[in-house]
């Protein structure tokens, strides 16, 4: 039951961890830089779960980028 509820509630952090992970896996080689990198890849998947869950949308605001740049450079004025 403890697994389902974790697993309801916090969905997109532990895909985002998860996927983390797998990066970091695939990266490592070894040394203090690398370790560094992993844990910004673990940083972002968190974090970008953290917004899943949250239904904050995303992190990078793709609809309102994507609308200014079509006001500033329309194909067909």
């Amino acid at each position: 039951m403890f697994w389902k509820e974790l697993w309801a509630s916090y969905r997109g952090r532990l895909l985002g961890v998860a996927a983390a992970v797998f990066l970091i896996i695939i990266y490592l080689i070894s040394g203090f830089w690398n370790m560094m990198f992993c844990a910004l890849i673990l940083f972002v998947g968190y974090t970008a779960g953290k917004y899943k869950d949250l239904d904050q949308g995303s992190l990078i605001p793709w609809k309102e980028i994507r609308d200014w740049l079509f006001s500033k450079w329309r194909p067909f004025r």
